[in-house]
């Protein structure tokens, strides 16, 4: 070996999110609607989880197309160009090819030219793990520019007659623009997995059974709901407190709690055990988009931003939890 030293590469010191962008498909669905195939109520749907309506994708609207609409908004708001980004993150568990990717697609229908792209699949947390990925891209000096999206067409995942889960999901797109800053804008990041707990929400077949079966009945999502609430509920607001503590600051310092929208009661339970003050604003978007899985974050971001209850240079407290079971937690600084 010739012991030459390999020349280190730096890159920021911080990063921020620079712009939100939201896409919610046209079609929305009612309770009533839902309940045309389950026994069910809208006012039990409500009581139980918050839901009034959900955003149901096109037959020939794909996951791609969702991210795209999405990440030309982020774009626009970060004012920054597609050419500029040399990274591409997708955070989904509804793209339904298994190659390539729908990151490396995304890349090329924003024009992006050739930046890395890759999915990731963890769940609900799946935004929030891309944040902590593009930040660390940013920080490491491997990427100056990423665009990071959370996008579910659960509608395709979906059993319409499965009582537990029907009235639950629905489908769009959230992105973010991550870039350099010269302050803190995204938090340290609390992470983990519980895989001890799996069968908590999963897939109820996998596609090899398919393959080796083509009549048997297309996958869908099946969740232990009172397994899933009580995980949620008690573990993790113990993980939001400790993305507070390891960003050095308190539940006072707070402007936003954005957690994923799963359920109503989960955020009020979580909201308690945070001793929240009245001054925090809390999104709730999944009254009226349901619970968007890796979307649910940005979407609820970008709806908080669009109607004032937040603004640019706010302090919010975001985490994301879900199938895995997985979990993460940062704090951020709102574009």
């Amino acid at each position: 070996m010739s012991g030459a030293a390999l020349a280190p590469r730096r890159g920021a010191e911080y990063s921020r999110i620079l712009g939100i962008g939201a896409y919610r498909p046209s079609r929305v669905v009612t309770n009533d609607e839902i309940c045309e195939h389950i026994d069910s109520s809208d006012e039990w749907i409500r009581e139980r989880s918050g839901i009034i309506t959900r955003h149901f994708a096109a037959a020939d609207e794909s996951v791609v197309d969702m991210a795209a609409a999405a990440s030309e908004k982020a774009l626009a708001s970060a004012g920054i160009s597609a050419d500029q980004v040399d990274a591409v993150i997708v955070g989904t568990v509804t793209h339904l090819w298994q190659t390539p990717s729908a990151a490396a697609e995304l890349a090329f229908r924003l024009g992006a030219g050739t930046p890395a792209a890759f999915d990731i699949s963890a769940a609900c947390a799946g935004f929030s793990y891309g944040l902590t990925i593009a930040q660390d891209l940013i920080r490491g000096g491997s990427a100056t520019c990423v665009v990071v999206v959370g996008v579910e067409k659960l509608s395709d995942l979906t059993d319409p007659t499965d009582r537990s889960t029907a009235f639950i999901f629905g489908d769009g797109a959230g992105a973010a623009v991550v870039g350099a800053s010269d302050s803190p804008g995204i938090g340290p990041v609390v992470w983990g997995s519980d895989g001890s707990q799996t069968e908590a929400i999963i897939q109820d077949t996998p596609w090899d059974v398919l393959r080796d079966d083509p009549t048997h009945k297309f996958p869908s999502l099946r969740m232990s709901g009172q397994q899933v609430f009580r995980w949620a509920v008690y573990e993790m607001a113990k993980v939001a407190q400790e993305a507070l503590d390891v960003a050095g600051i308190t539940v006072d310092d707070l402007d936003a709690f954005i957690p994923h929208q799963a359920n109503m009661r989960i955020t009020d339970a979580m909201m308690k055990k945070l001793a929240l003050p009245e001054s925090v604003v809390v999104a709730r978007d999944i009254a009226e988009t349901g619970n968007t899985s890796a979307a649910s974050i940005p979407l609820a971001m970008g709806r908080m931003l669009e109607e004032g209850q937040i603004k640019s240079g706010d302090v919010a407290l975001l985490i994301g939890f879900g199938a895995g079971l997985v979990y993460s937690a940062q704090v951020v600084v709102v574009p």
